[in-house]
């Protein structure tokens, strides 16, 4: 049984704001680091990229769909998979709508190494409707996911496409809103790794994880 730390609504209060205090230290810190991240110098995208869509050959440029900035979520969706990544869907399963992006002027889309045929019927099972490509050469490679999954982000300008930031990993992690609601909560992720009261229930990481459409 877990056992919580009871508390009157005043004690709960002045907890509540020491805790306020830390909190907007760090929204203050990722400030910073999204102003630094603006500063980035950015590479030109040298090489041709191509890619298979459901109406057929397409160029990096394509998946811009018109707009100044792309962002490229790296899905491991792989050819034959027998079993996709729950992680990647569940940071897809995050990303809200589309239109909010589209407002500011920005496309999201995602690649793999999969076939069309089974990237549309994945995409179905899932009900995403973003925009999914088949990354047919070492784009992926080339912009740091080599197996694995990853972010990538891209500017253009009159004078061509640009390389501005990637992460993966935690980084990737942060935008998804499961972990973000659940690091909310009193049992946290309820992962092995989290720093938690003792007695918490506590697992191995990654191995809860599972489609949407899978969980019992």
């Amino acid at each position: 049984m877990t056992e919580f730390k009871i508390g009157s609504q005043a004690e709960w209060q002045v907890a509540r704001e020491t805790l306020l205090e830390r909190e907007k230290a760090a929204t203050q810190a990722l400030d910073a680091l999204a102003a630094a991240r603006k500063r980035l110098p950015v590479v030109p995208v040298d090489k041709p990229y191509q890619f298979d869509s459901p109406q057929g050959p397409c160029s990096l440029a394509d998946l811009f769909e018109g707009r100044k900035q792309l962002i490229t979520y790296h899905h491991m969706l792989k050819p034959n998979d027998p079993k996709p990544c729950a992680g990647c869907c569940m940071c897809v399963d995050g990303f809200g709508h589309a239109a909010h992006l589209h407002a500011r002027d920005t496309t999201l889309a995602l690649v793999s190494s999969a076939p069309q045929d089974e990237i549309q019927s994945f995409k179905k099972r899932m009900g995403w409707s973003w925009p999914w490509y088949t990354s047919t050469d070492s784009f992926s490679a080339d912009y740091g996911v080599t197996g694995g999954f990853g972010l990538n982000v891209f500017v253009r300008n009159d004078r061509g496409i640009y390389h501005s930031y990637f992460t993966t990993h935690r980084g990737v992690e942060q935008l998804g809103s499961v972990w973000s609601l659940l690091d909310l909560t009193p049992l946290g992720r309820q992962e092995l790794w989290e720093d938690a009261p003792k007695g918490w229930p506590q697992h191995a990481p990654y191995q809860w994880w599972r489609l949407h459409d899978e969980y019992e």
